[in-house]
């Protein structure tokens, strides 16, 4: 029933034109010279050397990649934070995917549809999530159309396996030694079947914990679908 209409859902944006979009966020990664699983092809008795343990190095610290992947066009955007995985950093990335990428192929659209997990920085039921998603469909002027996959379901999320995979298999065996070198392995990576990728490194520091009011939350343009109106909902921008 519910991957059926995430399908039907999916279908009709992209049949009407309208850009649709899988979002999540990939396992956060420790910088510095880490071991990283998998093989790559090295001179025979000249392995990549790198550290016994894996303590986070506080200089380097960690790469949060967060994704978004177009539906209809096999592209890809990843922003690459520094801080804290929140969803303040999750719409950010949405708003640059769309400024960079999403307008420009859809420079007549008249709605989004983002289709994410239940849990983590884009869950059902983070607040700040909704609000974020509320000031992006203000500033962009149409309805935001979001389905969430069920608690236990995120390997059914596209992003991971037609976007996430193919990165993972790119870096495989290689140490992430720097967020510079992150970003050019996520941008260099190619599929067969066309696949293109963005990266940005986010900078930014997004505070965890930040709480959204009362006062702000009833300001909320949301209408819940008639099918789980707690996973499925749409968010219009409000008149200004």
């Amino acid at each position: 029933m519910i991957t059926s209409h995430l399908h039907r859902k999916v279908q009709a944006q992209l049949e009407a034109g309208q850009p649709a979009i899988s979002v999540d966020t990939k396992n956060k990664e420790l910088v510095g010279n880490f071991k990283n699983g998998g093989r790559e092809w090295r001179p025979k008795g000249q392995p990549t050397e790198v550290q016994v343990h894996d303590f986070p190095d506080p200089r380097q610290g960690k790469a949060i990649p967060y994704g978004v992947y177009h539906l209809g066009r096999n592209q890809g955007w990843v922003s690459v934070g520094i801080a804290h995985d929140t969803a303040a950093f999750a719409v950010t990335t949405i708003r640059r995917w769309w400024r960079e990428l999403g307008r420009r192929s859809h420079p007549q659209a008249r709605s989004l549809l983002i289709i994410a997990d239940s849990g983590g920085s884009n869950g059902a039921r983070v607040c700040l999530w909704k609000w974020e998603l509320q000031r992006l469909a203000d500033c962009l002027g149409i309805p935001i159309l979001v389905c969430h996959l069920p608690p236990g379901t995120s390997k059914w999320n596209k992003i991971e396996h037609r976007l996430f995979s193919f990165i993972s298999q790119n870096w495989r065996g290689q140490p992430l030694l720097t967020h510079a070198a992150i970003v050019n392995l996520i941008a260099g990576t190619t599929t067969w079947a066309g696949l293109k990728v963005r990266c940005l490194l986010d900078t930014s520091k997004y505070p965890p914990k930040q709480k959204v009011t009362h006062a702000q939350m009833v300001t909320l343009q949301v209408t819940p679908d008639q099918f789980h109106g707690d996973w499925n909902y749409t968010i219009h921008p409000r008149k200004r």
